[in-house]
């Protein structure tokens, strides 16, 4: 029997859920899903320009684990960018430092509800515009 899997600390969610290609319909594509730990993975690693060793440091993972997490990364990319599919980034095994919410007007993504400033597009209450994306597990 496998040993569970640890989660792996996220900085932040992406500030996308994804990506399709132009001019086709949504209906018509294939989708690929990205977990969100493989795109933290591109990001330390191709975006932050860290060492696979800081990386997985930040990630709570061993370099072995960070470097699958990345092959299976770049394999998603290039099978989307080759094929045009559409990528849905979601799911993995993660654990963020606090919730995270996306304002339903502006489409910010907000660390907190303490951290919700509002923008010309909110003029509501500020916790009423939020929509809850990744709570914290208890």
């Amino acid at each position: 029997m496998p040993r569970p899997k640890n989660s792996r600390k996220i900085v932040s969610p992406p500030l996308m859920q994804g990506f399709k290609p132009f001019g086709i319909p949504r209906r018509e594509l294939e989708t690929i899903v990205m977990s969100i730990d493989e795109y933290e993975a591109i990001r330390l690693l191709d975006y932050e320009g860290l060492t696979q060793e800081q990386a997985a440091e930040k990630m709570n993972v061993s370099r072995p684990t960070l470097t699958r997490i990345y092959e299976n990364a770049r394999r998603s990319m290039a099978r989307t960018l080759v094929e045009g599919t559409m990528m849905v980034i979601e799911g993995g095994n993660v654990e963020f430092d606090h919730d995270w919410y996306r304002c339903r007007r502006c489409h910010k993504l907000i660390g907190g509800l303490n951290k919700h400033v509002k923008c010309r597009q909110c003029d509501g209450s500020a916790n009423e515009e939020l929509t809850p994306i990744y709570k914290l597990k208890p």
